[in-house]
């Protein structure tokens, strides 16, 4: 518990002031995260991430949270880019069908995408403005802590006992109040929405979409049998451990219309 505290204040003393920077620095701290990110699919399918298809995967991970505006001038816009990339995944198949599966491929395709637009999102999210960036942060850590504290007080009946045994459903139900009250005062003090209702609602729903995201991680890596993405956040796991339910709510953050 000692280690897991030291490392959430180190990391938080590190990405607050970057997230209130904003700018090229969320810009930057977005491309990183993506590009170790997918790296930890690679660790947890056990490839090397010294392998070329591991290293472009993770330099098009990092492509994709750049805005649109940087690859106006290129030859490839970033749609067209990722096409390239997976006609590469289907060519690497034939060249290497013994080592290198449509499976794999399939994996890495879509959790490349999946992991390089979430940090895309939250770079958005940056661009419209840090009361904006802050509530879908509010919203995915009021959840996760209340959901833990609740569940580890009252949960006694199991939210999916295969995939993450560990969760309960007070734990979630309380989680998602919770975030709803803290949304609430939030709004109080920084205006996201005029409608209250909507705010709830938007609320509810991302508060279970950024859960699902967990499960989402939680059932990649029982598949791969393995406790944590990664290893480089002492207590905490990898950057997939951290960021799971960031990678769900930004991206519907804009869907929903917020920004």
């Amino acid at each position: 518990m000692k280690t897991r505290t030291i490392t959430a204040i180190v990391a938080l003393a590190i990405f607050i002031p970057i997230l209130i920077a904003g700018g090229i620095w969320i810009q930057i701290a977005s491309a990183v995260l993506a590009f170790i990110g997918v790296s930890e699919i690679f660790i947890m399918k056990k490839i090397m991430v010294l392998h070329p298809i591991a290293i472009l995967s993770m330099l098009i991970g990092a492509s994709l949270t750049l805005p649109n505006s940087y690859f106006q001038n290129l030859w490839l816009k970033k749609n067209e880019l990722f096409y390239v990339f997976i006609l590469i995944l289907l060519v690497t198949i034939v060249i290497s069908y013994q080592t290198f599966t449509i499976e794999d491929a399939g994996v890495i395709a879509i959790t490349t995408y999946y992991i390089g637009h979430g940090f895309y999102y939250l770079t958005a999210a940056s661009n419209r403005g840090l009361s904006y960036l802050f509530y879908g942060l509010l919203l995915v850590w009021s959840t996760d802590i209340f959901a833990y504290l609740i569940g580890k007080k009252f949960g006694k009946h199991k939210l999916d006992p295969i995939v993450s045994p560990n969760k309960t459903w007070e734990g979630s139900i309380g989680g998602t109040l919770s975030a709803i009250i803290v949304a609430l005062i939030y709004n109080s003090f920084f205006q996201i929405q005029n409608n209250i209702f909507l705010l709830i609602l938007s609320t509810l729903v991302l508060s279970i979409i950024g859960q699902l995201g967990d499960l989402a991680e939680s059932a990649m890596k029982r598949h791969y049998h393995v406790k944590d993405s990664g290893k480089i956040l002492p207590g905490h796991g990898g950057i997939l451990d951290r960021f799971d339910s960031f990678l769900f709510v930004f991206p519907c953050l804009h869907l929903i219309g917020l920004f």
